[in-house]
């Protein structure tokens, strides 16, 4: 029995204890990087050093993308039948669930996010797994209909080697979110985590071989992005590409899929989605408390944050006076205390880039009626909420991702305004409307270029569960479809097939 299993009474301590192994995984088993490079990760909380982890590149890349290509080739996963799969997949399910624990501490040290959020974290990671496998043999090909004497068939095939770059923010999830529904639908695997956040994705590999994942089909690869992600991103064996991240790494991803093979993309980019509430709002503290928890569950480092609150004109002073009361009470805290529900930024440098928005919201005449700022010592990266209100849509605290708790609110006076503010961005990844008119409601999900949009017309509905629904996003907040059963399609490629009599 995993010694995780259960809660630890004391994650402190655990913390101390605790044991990793930095090395690739590579064909079912973990090996001796061949570069003297490394690269270290730090505690947010206190900046203090957690690990050292070789800085893989091109070589390590075509290893774990050979070892990849060859058990593709070799039919031993993706020959099984779906349901077969499925099995195995949900074995590894319940592995990750039994080291659930164990994998949120390493998202707790290496980002900061509070253990209160990263161990749930980890049982949806789970889920994840189990959805993708219950799916498994839903993606049902097509007869098409054709003259009497010929059978025209439309046939579903994994597209091969599936190259997969994930972000800081939820290390081991988005790892998931991405292994998953490429594994379920026959494909091989060659994963490279961010370098800020690597230690819980480099375990899923010893997991996955336990649960009876066959040698080569799931890889996974520390290091740069400008090493490892970029070899990874031109390798000429790589069929497809799915990325989360920065929109302007996105647009680099693009490019060197051009310049190499073609590969295709899936990219999720960057947001800066808007929460829209109307004056027909009877629940002013509900939605206050839920517009807060948008921007600062995991300090704000979230790509479909409701970064920006539009709020109509007869209601924005009151619903913004509550928005800051809760904003302001917010306490950071250890990211190991289970009582903690707002950590640190998950780096120094992404504190310095909150803090350089700070400094231009205000230069740019926005007023910060709630400063927020830093909090605890030099060496922690914490940034406190901070609401900045008579925001333009120029301004860039209102144009570009800031990935903090940071939330820029607009007065609006009709439909039309809230509209035009909403989609006044390069970005059209989330939105939320929150009205009890149903007319209205149709309108705004049809006319907000986003996604997703999600529809609240009282409290305790604004929850979207991504592992179900499919989306994809407008503008450059990326290209290609996750989630459900077309995100799985994504992962397949489309065959026609004629028999004639």
């Amino acid at each position: 029995m995993n010694s995780f299993e259960h809660a630890p009474a004391n994650w402190a301590v655990k913390a101390q204890t605790i044991s990793f192994d930095v090395r690739p995984w590579i064909n079912g088993r973990q090996i001796e990087a061949s570069t003297t490079e490394h690269f270290a990760t730090f505690n947010p909380a206190n900046g203090s050093r957690i690990a050292d982890l070789p800085a893989c590149g091109a070589a390590e890349i075509d290893s774990a993308v050979s070892a990849a290509r060859a058990a593709f080739e070799q039919g031993t996963w993706a020959n099984l039948s779906p349901r077969a799969r499925a099995r195995i997949l949900m074995n590894f399910a319940d592995a990750i669930e039994r080291n659930a624990d164990e994998l949120a501490l390493l998202d707790t040290l290496e980002m900061g996010m509070p253990i209160s959020a990263s161990a749930p974290d980890m049982r949806a990671a789970a889920d994840a797994v189990r959805v993708a496998a219950e799916a498994a043999d839903k993606l049902i090909d097509q007869v098409i209909p054709n003259d009497p004497s010929t059978l025209l068939l439309n046939l579903r095939e994994p597209v091969g080697v599936v190259g997969a770059i994930t972000p800081w923010n939820f290390p081991a999830y988005i790892g998931i979110t991405k292994i998953a529904p490429a594994l379920a639908v026959g494909n091989s695997v060659v994963l490279k985590p961010s370098e800020v956040a690597s230690l819980s994705c480099l375990q899923l590999g010893k997991l996955a071989a336990a649960a009876g994942i066959p040698d080569g089909v799931l890889n996974i690869v520390p290091g740069l992005g400008s090493g490892a992600g970029a070899a990874l991103a031109s390798h000429m064996d790589v069929d497809l590409l799915t990325f989360t991240g920065s929109t302007a790494t996105g647009k680099r991803l693009i490019e060197l899929s051009g310049q190499s093979n073609m590969k295709r993309l899936i990219l999720e980019c960057g947001g800066k989605s808007p929460q829209i509430v109307f004056a027909d709002m009877e629940y002013l503290d509900a939605v206050a408390e839920a517009v807060v928890g948008s921007i600062t569950f995991n300090s704000g480092q979230v790509c479909v944050a409701g970064s920006r609150l539009l709020v109509e004109r007869s209601i924005h002073d009151a619903l913004v006076e509550r928005v800051v009361t809760l904003a302001s009470q917010i306490e950071a805290g250890n990211p190991l205390d289970e009582t903690t529900s707002f950590g640190p930024l998950a780096s120094r440098e992404q504190h310095d880039r909150v803090r350089r928005y700070f400094a231009a919201g205000q230069d740019q005449g926005a007023v910060a009626v709630l400063p927020g700022g830093p909090a605890e010592g030099n060496e922690a990266c914490y940034w406190l909420p901070t609401v900045f209100t008579d925001v333009r849509s120029d301004m860039r605290i209102a144009q570009e991702e800031i990935f903090g708790p940071v939330l820029s609110v607009f007065a609006f006076d009709d439909e039309i305004e809230a509209i035009k503010i909403a989609n006044s961005t390069t970005y059209g990844l989330a939105a939320n409307v929150w009205t009890r008119d149903l007319g209205r409601s149709l309108r705004l999900a049809r006319a907000v270029k986003a996604g997703s949009v999600t529809i609240a017309g009282s409290p305790g509905a604004t929850a979207l569960d991504a592992t179900a629904g499919a989306f994809e996003p407008h503008g450059q907040s990326g290209l290609g479809i996750e989630g459900g059963l077309d995100g799985m399609r994504a992962m397949t490629r489309l065959k026609s097939v004629s028999f004639s009599g």
